[in-house]
């Protein structure tokens, strides 16, 4: 074997094992059309067992609308849109009518948003964090954010867009307790840093920032904050939660397929006429080129069903989360925040040391259909990070499926029904296949 093949199959990032069984699959296949059935059955598997059998509590995911999926497989997935919109702006002719689905889209947004200006073409939310740092920052600049044991993402870390735009990186101090940002600690520490940009940004987010007051302290030298709202996007959206641009975010970037409940991918909006070219210039042409019209088309669809249902459905998301918290906390599982009420968003986040840590329990969880996910929380280290001491638990997928306070008590149930080993897990497993034939009909839109 050479050392190039070597090198290679020691740096491997994927499950060594599970990339093996994908191979024997493939091998064993004696056309190319069974190898195509074997992954349209992966598909149909998953679409079985995750979509009407499980209970999903993963905080990152939201089921789509009929109509959204339709859009997502329609005709215009297969056409080309290089440019901004309108028929001196593209690269291609023949654009006219996806002109008309882009500019929908796009008001459609700023409409839900309430902003002057709004893309649509970011295939990612971290492709928007990747936007703001490339067109607000230049490499070497000083920036503050979030570290992640206390709720930060790596999209704004070391290892994400902040990393690969060469910036030099300071935590924002946070508040292990309260969990938001120490204010006292933000001012002295970003009065001697004078970071050119703060992001806020967290996947571990229970409450709102103290925005305009760090606003205020970063314009002393003429820094700016950047809302990375890739989970609180619909609540925005919906007025359940704080709106970053009227508080003094300079832009914020989101993920349309967590709680704003699109199709996946990612929403920037801003007020600012200054920023303007600078966050459309790094959009298109250095991020986004052909950039799924099919997707584009399924995200503005979205945007309409939220126009029509998003504050009803966000404001139930939230209940929700805080009547999971509460009944979890009520049969014993230590919860962040509970002296605030558990949450003002769609997650709860659960510190599991008494019943082992957070990657063996999401692990046992998910054999019994619930799907949770491991996550730091503070007092965790870096270390931790494959098995850390806590779980999220989000409750955005439960609520679109019709489910409300008094099935988060049943969920509660059946979560410490595994925890604590109180049925056999196959028990527990058929009681929630059972559980979720009543709840198979997606709410909150058209269809």
């Amino acid at each position: 074997m050479s050392t190039s093949i070597q090198q290679t199959e020691a740096h491997e990032a994927h499950d060594p094992e599970v990339l093996r069984k994908a191979r024997e699959v493939i091998e064993r296949c004696s056309s190319p059309r069974l190898i195509q059935k074997e992954v349209i059955d992966a598909v149909e598997r998953n679409a079985i067992w995750r979509g009407e059998e499980c209970l999903n509590l993963l905080a990152p995911e939201a089921p789509t609308s009929p109509t959204v999926r339709k859009l997502l497989a329609s005709e215009v997935g297969t056409r080309a849109a290089e440019g901004h919109i309108g028929p001196t702006q593209r690269w291609f002719a023949g654009t006219i009518y996806i002109d008309e689905i882009e500019a929908l889209c796009v008001e459609l947004l700023k409409k839900v948003f309430k902003s002057n200006y709004a893309d649509h073409r970011l295939v990612a939310s971290m492709v928007g964090n990747l936007t703001v740092y490339t067109a607000l920052t230049k490499p070497e600049d000083d920036i503050m954010t979030i570290p992640q044991p206390t709720g930060g993402h790596s999209s704004n870390r070391y290892n994400g867009p902040a990393g690969i735009r060469g910036l030099n990186i300071h935590n924002v101090p946070m508040d292990s307790i309260e969990l938001t940002v120490d204010l006292d600690a933000f001012a002295k520490k970003a009065r001697q840093i004078k970071p050119r940009l703060v992001a806020l940004g967290a996947s571990m987010t229970l409450f709102p920032f103290p925005l305009k007051e760090m606003t205020q302290i970063v314009q002393e030298w003429g820094g700016k904050i950047f809302f990375d709202g890739a989970h609180q996007l619909g609540l925005i959206g919906g007025g359940q939660f704080q709106d970053p641009l009227t508080e003094g975010a300079c832009v914020m970037t989101g993920s349309s397929g967590k709680t704003f409940s699109g199709p996946q991918s990612g929403i920037i909006v801003w007020n600012d006429p200054e920023i303007n070219k600078s966050i459309t210039d790094a959009i298109f042409p250095a991020l986004a080129a052909t950039h799924q019209v099919n997707r584009v088309a399924a995200l503005a669809a979205a945007a309409a069903e939220f126009l029509a249902f998003g504050k009803e459905y966000m404001a139930q998301i939230v209940k929700n989360a805080q009547a999971l918290g509460q009944a979890l906390h009520d049969r014993g599982v230590t919860m962040l925040g509970a002296h605030k009420g558990f949450t003002r968003t769609h997650q709860v986040i659960a510190d599991v040391r008494a019943f082992g840590n957070g990657h063996d329990m999401a692990k046992k969880l998910g054999t019994a259909n619930i799907i949770t996910n491991k996550n730091l929380i503070p007092g965790d280290k870096p270390e931790n990070w494959d098995y850390p001491s806590g779980l999220r638990i989000g409750t955005t997928e439960v609520t679109r499926l019709g489910m409300k306070e008094s099935e988060m008590e049943t969920i509660a149930d059946f979560i410490m029904d595994v925890l604590i080993d109180r049925k056999p897990m196959n028990a527990v497993r058929k009681e929630i296949i059972d559980f979720r034939k009543s709840y198979q009909k997606i709410h909150y839109c058209f269809d």
